[in-house]
Protein backbone atom coordinates (compact mmCIF):
# COMPACT_ATOMS: atom_id res chain seq x y z
CA UNK A 1 0.00 0.00 0.00
CA UNK A 2 3.07 2.21 0.65
CA UNK A 3 4.31 1.84 -2.76
CA UNK A 4 1.14 2.15 -4.69
CA UNK A 5 2.17 5.76 -5.84
CA UNK A 6 0.39 7.22 -9.13
CA UNK A 7 2.79 7.33 -11.33
CA UNK A 8 0.99 9.61 -13.91
CA UNK A 9 1.55 13.56 -13.80
CA UNK A 10 -0.90 16.57 -15.62
CA UNK A 11 -3.99 14.74 -14.31
CA UNK A 12 -3.11 11.77 -16.18
CA UNK A 13 -1.64 12.70 -19.59
CA UNK A 14 1.97 11.89 -18.90
CA UNK A 15 2.58 8.46 -17.59
CA UNK A 16 5.12 6.48 -16.49
CA UNK A 17 6.59 2.77 -16.06
CA UNK A 18 8.51 3.28 -12.33
CA UNK A 19 9.03 5.73 -9.67
CA UNK A 20 12.40 6.47 -11.43
CA UNK A 21 10.94 7.71 -14.72
CA UNK A 22 8.43 9.85 -12.64
CA UNK A 23 10.81 11.71 -10.96
CA UNK A 24 13.00 11.87 -14.35
CA UNK A 25 10.10 13.12 -15.86
CA UNK A 26 9.22 15.61 -13.09
CA UNK A 27 12.45 16.89 -12.98
CA UNK A 28 12.44 17.16 -16.54
CA UNK A 29 9.33 19.24 -16.29
CA UNK A 30 10.72 21.50 -13.35
CA UNK A 31 13.81 22.03 -15.63
CA UNK A 32 12.00 23.44 -18.67
CA UNK A 33 10.23 26.07 -16.45
CA UNK A 34 13.75 27.02 -14.98
CA UNK A 35 14.69 27.32 -18.73
CA UNK A 36 12.21 29.41 -19.49
CA UNK A 37 12.28 31.57 -16.58
CA UNK A 38 15.75 32.07 -17.42
CA UNK A 39 15.97 32.82 -20.60
CA UNK A 40 13.03 35.68 -19.91
CA UNK A 41 15.39 37.18 -17.04
CA UNK A 42 17.90 36.98 -19.90
CA UNK A 43 16.16 38.80 -22.99
CA UNK A 44 13.53 40.88 -20.99
CA UNK A 45 11.03 40.72 -23.90
CA UNK A 46 10.01 44.80 -24.46
CA UNK A 47 6.30 43.63 -24.56
CA UNK A 48 6.55 42.13 -21.60
CA UNK A 49 7.87 45.25 -19.50
CA UNK A 50 4.51 47.06 -20.03
CA UNK A 51 2.68 47.76 -16.13
CA UNK A 52 -0.32 45.29 -14.98
CA UNK A 53 -1.63 45.89 -12.06
CA UNK A 54 1.35 47.78 -10.34
CA UNK A 55 4.44 45.25 -11.87
CA UNK A 56 5.76 44.29 -14.85
CA UNK A 57 4.13 41.68 -16.81
CA UNK A 58 7.69 39.58 -16.89
CA UNK A 59 7.35 40.06 -12.92
CA UNK A 60 3.68 38.18 -13.29
CA UNK A 61 4.69 35.27 -15.23
CA UNK A 62 7.93 34.97 -12.87
CA UNK A 63 5.94 34.67 -9.92
CA UNK A 64 3.23 32.38 -11.98
CA UNK A 65 6.04 30.47 -13.18
CA UNK A 66 7.46 29.58 -9.50
CA UNK A 67 4.32 29.00 -8.22
CA UNK A 68 3.81 26.30 -10.29
CA UNK A 69 7.33 24.87 -10.06
CA UNK A 70 6.16 24.85 -6.06
CA UNK A 71 2.80 23.16 -6.94
CA UNK A 72 4.58 20.34 -8.33
CA UNK A 73 7.53 20.14 -6.19
CA UNK A 74 5.08 20.00 -3.21
CA UNK A 75 2.23 17.50 -5.32
CA UNK A 76 4.73 14.96 -6.87
CA UNK A 77 8.03 14.80 -4.46
CA UNK A 78 6.29 15.74 -1.22
CA UNK A 79 3.47 12.74 -1.96
CA UNK A 80 0.65 15.19 -1.38
CA UNK A 81 -1.63 13.47 -3.94
CA UNK A 82 -1.39 10.49 -2.17
CA UNK A 83 -2.65 11.87 1.09
CA UNK A 84 -6.88 13.10 1.88
CA UNK A 85 -8.30 15.88 0.18
CA UNK A 86 -8.57 17.55 4.00
CA UNK A 87 -4.04 17.33 3.97
CA UNK A 88 -4.09 18.77 0.87
CA UNK A 89 -6.50 21.48 0.90
CA UNK A 90 -4.98 22.61 4.54
CA UNK A 91 -1.54 22.52 3.14
CA UNK A 92 -2.00 24.14 -0.27
CA UNK A 93 -4.77 26.79 0.98
CA UNK A 94 -2.54 28.12 3.80
CA UNK A 95 0.45 28.58 1.31
CA UNK A 96 -1.93 29.96 -0.82
CA UNK A 97 -3.44 32.32 1.70
CA UNK A 98 0.70 33.42 3.07
CA UNK A 99 1.85 33.81 -0.61
CA UNK A 100 -0.96 36.16 -1.58
CA UNK A 101 -0.33 38.01 1.65
CA UNK A 102 3.14 38.56 1.22
CA UNK A 103 2.86 39.78 -1.94
CA UNK A 104 -0.03 42.42 -0.68
CA UNK A 105 2.46 43.90 2.11
CA UNK A 106 5.69 43.62 -0.70
CA UNK A 107 3.60 45.91 -3.07
CA UNK A 108 2.32 48.15 -0.52
CA UNK A 109 5.52 48.52 1.04
CA UNK A 110 7.46 48.79 -1.91
CA UNK A 111 5.19 51.36 -3.06
CA UNK A 112 5.08 53.32 -0.28
CA UNK A 113 9.44 53.71 0.20
CA UNK A 114 9.28 54.30 -3.81
CA UNK A 115 6.73 57.46 -2.87
CA UNK A 116 8.67 58.65 -0.28
CA UNK A 117 11.56 58.68 -2.52
CA UNK A 118 10.40 59.81 -5.39
CA UNK A 119 8.72 62.93 -3.58
CA UNK A 120 11.60 63.72 -1.99
CA UNK A 121 10.75 63.11 1.77
CA UNK A 122 14.40 61.91 3.00
CA UNK A 123 16.09 63.97 4.46
CA UNK A 124 19.10 62.12 5.24
CA UNK A 125 20.40 58.96 3.95
CA UNK A 126 21.32 56.37 5.98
Amino acid sequence: MAQDHKLEIFRGLWKFKSNTQKIWGVLAFLSFITIIEVALGIAKPEGLMASFLGMKILNWIFIILTIVKAYYITWDFMHMRDETSGLRRAVVWTAIFLILYLMFILLQEGGYVFDVYDNGYIKRDF
